[in-house]
């Protein structure tokens, strides 16, 4: 390992609804720097999502903890092969890859504005189908497909 790890930055909670979760959507939506429009996007999905404010943001953070996965694959280098080796997450770490494969699949659809295809993603996760949910489900199967390996994570 070079040098010195990186510190965790303190991630301020949004505005409206005080969610640290609803924060790091907003910075994972936001393009070019335009962090109102990204704002705007989150917001009006989640207002969507159910006209009750509390309600709308209890759905958001059951869909993102639907996507969440448990253990993913990584690779490691052992006597000259690679082998994809299962781990464990983090809380953290899973938690921005469920929100990075929401934004993900909102971002692939076309034809709808941003704010209707956020929304759909959303909507669809809480019920545990679509995209997102998908990807999930891919990362799990290869992480069980690769459980020969597990005992690799050790070194």
């Amino acid at each position: 390992m070079r040098g010195k790890r990186a510190k965790k930055r303190a991630l301020m909670p949004d505005s409206i609804y005080k969610s640290k979760v609803v924060a790091r959507t907003i910075n994972t939506v936001m393009e070019r720097g335009k962090k109102s429009v990204a704002k705007s996007i989150v917001y009006g999905s989640i207002q969507k999502l159910n006209q009750d404010e509390k309600e709308g943001l209890r759905i958001f953070e059951q869909a993102v903890k639907n996507v969440m996965p448990q253990q993913e694959v990584r690779s490691k280098r052992v006597g000259g092969a690679t082998y994809q080796v299962p781990m464990p997450l983090k809380h953290d770490r899973a938690e921005a890859l469920a929100i990075r494969w929401i934004v993900d699949a909102a971002k692939s659809k076309k034809g709808k504005p941003m704010v209707e295809k956020l929304y759909e993603i959303l909507n669809d996760s809480y019920q545990n189908i679509g995209d997102a949910i998908k990807k999930r489900d891919d990362v799990h199967r290869m992480a069980d497909a690769n459980r020969a390996f597990a005992h690799f994570a050790r070194f």
